[in-house]
């Protein structure tokens, strides 16, 4: 199937951030309302997108948000997802759950590697190591990026490339949070507030950074 420019733009919006209304995706695309209800009506058409319940404001009348259906998700891609899954299938029954979990650590202990010497390479500020995190995240399939909150920043992964993976054997997720809390450990504190398989539509990591007296 095939997509236009503008609606693999509306796609990718509303991929990272999440339902939208019509006013805000021609706002934020430079479309002109009545375009951007075309292609929503195509891409619905489609089955890529819905609406959501009315949202109500505080002002004016309620207005419907635009979101992607789990076709719409889909549009983006779980790398090599089947061969994966079949090779989790082969390891559990082979040797075991306990040495899937292993073989799932040694790939992370490889990735800290990586990850660490890019690091390494940008200093010691806490925000350019966070950025260049989400680069190498991003580069990867991750759709990542970096928000500024009170407190601290998100790193935010609106992608998984690997979910079907990660749905099938747990320990890619309990892997990738220990590393990024290793990655960090002697300048901040991390924890995941936003879950994919949990429901979220995102994964999402809070990192607060470590005061030393």
């Amino acid at each position: 199937m095939e997509y236009s420019k503008s609606q693999e733009q509306i796609m990718h919006r509303l991929k990272t951030r999440g339902p939208q209304s019509v006013k805000i995706l021609s706002k934020q695309l430079d479309i002109t309302t009545m375009g951007v209800r075309q292609h929503l009506i195509d891409l619905e058409r489609k089955g890529i997108v819905d609406q959501t319940s009315e949202e109500k404001q505080t002002r004016g009348r309620p207005v419907h948000l635009w979101k992607l259906t789990q076709a719409g998700h889909q549009y983006f891609p779980d790398s090599h997802s089947q061969v994966t899954l079949e090779l989790i299938d082969v390891i559990r029954s082979t040797l075991g759950e306990e040495s899937l979990n292993k073989l799932v650590d040694k790939r992370n202990e490889q990735l800290l590697h990586q990850y660490r010497d890019a690091l390494i390479a940008v200093g010691d500020v806490l925000q350019q190591r966070i950025e260049k995190l989400a680069e190498l995240r991003s580069n990867e399939g991750y759709m990542a990026e970096v928000r500024l909150i009170p407190g601290g920043w998100l790193l935010i992964e609106n992608h998984c490339p690997i979910c079907s993976a990660a749905e099938n054997c747990q320990q890619f997720c309990r892997s990738e949070l220990a590393m990024f809390q290793d990655l960090f450990s002697e300048q901040a504190k991390i924890e995941r507030i936003d879950h994919l398989l949990a429901g979220a539509r995102r994964c999402a990591y809070k990192i607060t950074e470590e005061r030393h007296n």
